[in-house]
C-alpha cells in the first residue's frame, strides 16, 4: 500500500470509529496533514480584485506547495500547478537554500512564492530553480509557459508594473526576458565573486527584514538596483560539519564591529543600456534600508540608515538630473526602527510615514516638500504596520494593538486626520488578524482576512471594505474532519494577565494550566521563553507550528507559561528601548518577575520551575541559569547566542552599539560574565552548519563549561541550520527536550 493509500484509510478508519481524545505528541506535531488545518499562504488578491491566489500544503505533506485560486464570482476553489508533478526532484542552489533560511522557510519546498501579472491573466512562478508563466485562461499543460532552460538556477523573479517583461537575477547579475519575443537579457554584468547585483546582502536580509534587491519603475522604463561588494567584509571560515563529511565554507560574515558590504544603487533600462549610479551621500558606512519610486515613475526615494541606527534620511533624487535632496530625517538616541509604512500617494504630492517620535509608532501625511501636514494616528497604542491606501476614499488601512497589546485588528484612519485618535475598526472577532488587500487597486473593494485565536484554527475569508465577510476561502472548522479535531477536548486554552515590571510597565504573561487541571496539587512549570528584541511571544492566536510544544508539555502534567519582558515588540519606546546598551538584564529581570509570581502559586512546584528557549530564547535561557540558579531547576537551549560580539553587525550595534564605544556593555551581555553562577542542569542543542548563530557560540560554551568541571546534556545536529529545518530534527530536538525536562523535574501526568 502507498503511503497516500495508507493516509486516506487512516482518515476513513477515523470517521468509522471515532476517536477519544488524545493526548497529543511530538511525532504528530510534526506529522502530516498540517495540525491546523490546510490553511492558504502567501495569500495574494489579482491587480483586478477578482481571484484570490494562493499556496498550500498536501494532506500528506504539508511542506510540498502547490499554487491554488479562488475565484470570487463563482467561489470555484482550483489547485493550478501541482508542483510535484511539474519537478519532481527540485535541486535548489546554495544561494537558494541560504535565501530560504533568511526568510525562514528553509522547512518546505515546491512553489514558495508567486507574482501576479498586471493583467490578473497570468501568475510568475519559479520552481526548480526555473521560471514558468502560468495562464488562467488556458486548459491542462497549455497553460504552462516555460521561460528558463538554463543550468543556472534563477531567484526573485517579478512581472515588471507594466506586464511587458520579467527580471530576475541569476548568477549575481540582473536579468530581463522580454515576453512579447522571449528575448533574455543580461542589463548588469560585473557580478561575480564579491559583486552582487541586484541582490540583498545577508544583514538585509536577516536584521532589516530586506528581501529585496531592485526593484521596477512603475512604467517599466527604468530598474533600480543594489550592487554590493562584499570584499572588504572579514571571512568567517566555518567547519559545516554533516553526517559523512566535513565542509570548508568561507562565509563572510560581518560581526559586530566589523566592515560591512560597500553597497551602491544604480539605475538601469530593461533595454540593456549602460546603468547609472545614484550618489547615496559621502558616509559609505551606511545601510541601504529601502528604496521606493514615486508614482510618476520621474523621482526615487532611497532610505538610508546610519551605521549607528540612530539616523533615517529620507532622500528624494530625479532620475533624469540625478538632483537630490533629503525629504524627512528621524533620529533616536537609542535607534530608528526601518518599516514598510512609506507610500506616495497618486492623487496629491504626498506621502504617508510612521514614526514612534511621539513614544508609540504612529502614522503622518507629508508634502514631497517634508512637511508634515496631517497626524492619521494617536494615542498610546502602536500601529503595526500599512494595509493599503484608499485614496478616493481618503482612507489607509493598517493593523493595530489598539484594543489589545496581545492581539492583532484591522483599522482604518481618514487622510485628514479627523479620526486619528479613535480610529475605526473593521475587523470582526478577537484574536490575530492579517489581511492581504490588492496591492494595485484604485478602489479597495475586498481584503482577504487570515485569522486565528486559541481556539480556532486559521481561517481564511473575503471582506468588504467594511469588513463584512463576503465569502469563506477556507473556514477550517474544527469538526471532525479536522486534523486536530481527536486533540481537541484535552486542548488547553491560555488564561492572560499582566505583572508589573520593576519601572511600573505592564508585562503581559499567559498561563496554559494542564488537562483536569487541580488547584491543590502543585506542578511544575515549563517557561517558554524568547524574550529578544522585535518579537512578541505572546499573541491570542492559534499556536503556529512546533508552538504546539506548549500543549505537549501541559498535557504532560505541566504549568506552561509565558512572558513577554521589556524589549518584546509592539510596545511603546519606553517598553522596547529599556534594553538599549546592555542585553541579558532587564530581559531577565523581567523573566523572574514571572517567576517569583509563580512560586507564590499554590498551585505550582516552586523547586521545578524549567526554561527552555531557541536562539535568543536559548540565551536568555543560559541568562536565566547563570544569574538565577535558585530559582530554575533547569534549562534547555538551543541554538544560543552566547556572546554577541560574535553576532552580525546589524543586529548587535542596534541594541549594543560598535564595541570600541561600549566595550563593558558587550562584556556584560556576554553568557561568560556570569557563567559562574550555572549550577541547575543544562541541556545544549546546535545545528553543526548554522549560518545564523554561528555553532562557534556552542563549542565556546562547551569549552568554558569544562573547564569550570560544569557537567551538562548535549545534542547536535549534523548539516543543520539555525532552524532544524526537517520534521525528523524537529521532532528529535522536542522529544530529547522532553525528556531532559521529565527527568530533572519530572510531572506526574493527570
Amino acid at each position: 500500500m502507498s503511503a497516500r493509500c495508507r493516509w486516506w484509510f487512516a482518515v476513513l478508519m477515523a470517521m468509522v470509529f471515532p476517536a477519544a481524545a488524545s493526548d497529543l505528541t511530538i511525532e504528530r506535531i510534526v506529522g502530516d496533514p498540517a495540525l491546523a488545518g490546510l490553511t492558504p499562504r502567501a495569500v495574494k488578491v489579482s491587480p483586478d480584485g477578482r481571484r484570490v491566489g494562493f499556496l498550500r500544503g498536501r494532506e500528506e505533506d504539508q511542506h510540498q506547495l502547490d499554487l491554488w485560486s479562488y475565484d470570487i464570482a463563482d467561489g470555484a476553489l482550483k489547485r493550478r500547478v501541482d508542483s510535484k508533478s511539474l519537478a519532481p526532484h527540485e535541486e535548489l542552489s546554495a544561494t537558494e537554500r541560504a535565501r530560504r533560511e533568511r526568510e525562514r522557510t528553509a522547512d518546505f519546498h515546491g512553489i514558495l512564492d508567486y507574482d501576479w501579472a498586471p493583467d490578473s491573466r497570468h501568475l510568475l512562478i519559479t520552481l526548480g530553480g526555473n521560471l514558468y508563466l502560468y495562464d488562467l485562461q488556458v486548459a491542462g499543460d497549455s497553460a504552462l509557459r516555460q521561460l528558463t532552460h538554463g543550468a543556472e538556477p534563477v531567484i526573485d523573479p517579478h512581472v515588471s508594473p507594466r506586464g511587458r517583461y520579467v527580471s530576475f537575477v541569476r548568477n549575481q547579475d540582473l536579468w530581463v526576458i522580454e515576453l512579447a519575443t522571449g528575448t533574455e537579457r543580461r542589463l548588469t554584468r560585473d557580478g561575480g565573486g564579491s559583486v552582487h547585483n541586484a541582490e540583498s546582502e545577508f544583514v538585509a536580509q536577516e536584521e532589516l527584514a530586506e528581501p529585496k534587491g531592485y526593484w521596477w519603475a512603475p512604467d517599466d522604463s527604468l530598474i533600480a538596483f543594489k550592487r554590493f561588494d562584499e570584499s572588504g567584509v572579514p571571512i568567517a571560515r566555518r567547519f559545516d560539519i554533516f553526517a559523512d563529511r566535513v565542509e570548508v565554507v568561507e562565509q563572510r560574515y560581518p560581526a559586530a564591529g566589523e566592515q560591512n558590504v560597500a553597497v551602491r544603487l544604480g539605475v538601469v533600462a530593461p533595454d540593456g543600456s549602460e546603468a547609472k549610479s545614484i550618489d547615496l551621500g559621502a558616509d559609505s558606512d551606511i545601510y541601504l534600508a529601502r528604496v521606493d519610486w514615486l508614482p510618476d515613475a520621474r523621482q526615487l526615494a532611497f532610505q538610508r540608515l546610519s551605521r549607528s541606527q540612530r539616523q533615517l534620511d529620507l532622500v528624494l533624487v530625479d532620475v533624469r538630473t540625478h538632483a537630490q535632496r533629503v525629504v524627512l530625517s528621524e533620529t533616536s538616541p537609542v535607534w530608528v526602527d526601518v518599516t514598510d509604512d512609506l507610500r506616495f500617494l497618486k492623487s496629491q504630492p504626498a506621502f504617508v510615514w510612521s514614526s514612534t517620535r511621539t513614544g508609540n509608532r504612529h502614522l503622518y501625511l507629508y508634502g514631497l516638500d517634508g512637511r508634515q501636514r496631517q497626524v492619521l494616528t494617536a494615542g498610546e497604542w502602536n500601529v503595526d504596520e500599512v494595509s493599503a491606501i484608499d485614496e478616493p476614499a481618503g482612507l489607509v488601512y493598517f493593523t493595530s494593538n489598539r484594543d489589545s497589546v496581545t492581539e492583532k485588528q484591522i483599522y482604518t484612519a481618514t487622510l485628514d486626520g479627523r479620526n486619528a485618535t479613535k480610529p475605526h475598526r473593521i475587523s470582526r472577532g478577537d484574536g490575530w488578524h492579517e489581511p492581504q488587500f490588492p496591492t494595485q487597486a484604485k478602489r479597495i473593494a475586498l481584503y482577504v482576512d487570515r485569522y486565528s485565536d486559541p481556539a480556532t484554527p486559521p481561517q481564511a475569508s473575503i471582506h468588504a471594505a467594511d469588513g463584512s465577510r463576503l465569502a469563506w476561502i477556507e473556514e477550517n472548522r474544527l469538526d471532525s474532519g479536522h486534523p486536530y479535531w481527536v486533540y481537541r477536548d484535552r486542548h488547553a486554552i491560555p488564561e492572560f494577565g499582566t505583572l508589573k515590571a520593576d519601572d511600573g510597565q505592564l508585562l503581559y504573561y499567559s498561563v496554559l494550566k494542564p488537562p483536569g487541571f487541580d488547584p491543590n496539587r502543585r506542578y511544575p512549570v515549563y517557561l517558554s521563553v524568547y524574550g529578544g528584541p522585535g518579537v512578541q511571544n505572546l499573541k491570542r492566536e492559534w499556536p503556529r507550528g512546533t508552538e504546539l510544544f506548549d500543549q505537549v508539555m501541559a498535557q504532560h502534567g505541566y504549568i506552561v507559561f509565558r512572558l513577554d519582558n521589556r524589549g518584546s515588540a509592539r510596545r511603546a519606546r519606553s517598553f522596547t528601548d529599556a534594553i538599549h546598551g546592555r542585553l541579558g538584564d532587564v530581559e531577565v529581570r523581567d523573566q523572574l518577575i514571572g517567576v517569583r509570581w509563580l512560586q507564590q502559586q499554590p498551585w505550582v512546584d516552586s523547586k521545578r520551575v524549567g526554561v527552555f528557549g531557541w536562539s535568543y530564547g536559548g540565551y536568555m535561557t543560559l541568562m536565566l541559569l547563570a544569574k538565577a540558579s535558585d530559582h530554575i531547576a533547569a534549562g534547555a537551549a538551543v541554538a544560543p547566542v552566547t556572546d554577541f560580539r560574535l553576532y552580525d553587525t546589524a543586529y548587535t550595534e542596534r541594541y549594543l552599539g560598535l564595541p570600541k564605544d561600549n566595550p563593558q556593555g558587550y562584556a556584560d551581555s556576554a553568557v561568560f560574565s556570569v557563567l559562574d553562577g550555572l549550577r541547575s542542569p543544562l541541556f545544549l542543542a546546535h545545528g553543526m552548519a548554522d549560518d545564523n548563530v554561528l555553532f562557534t557560540n556552542s563549542t565556546r560554551l562547551m569549552s568554558e563549561l569544562q573547564m569550570r568541571g560544569v557537567a551538562f546534556d548535549l545534542m547536535t545536529y549534523p548539516g543543520a541550520k539555525h532552524g532544524l529545518s526537517t520534521p525528523q530534527m524537529k521532532r528529535h530536538v522536542f522529544e530529547a527536550i522532553q525528556r531532559f525536562f521529565d527527568t530533572k523535574m519530572p510531572a506526574t501526568v493527570p
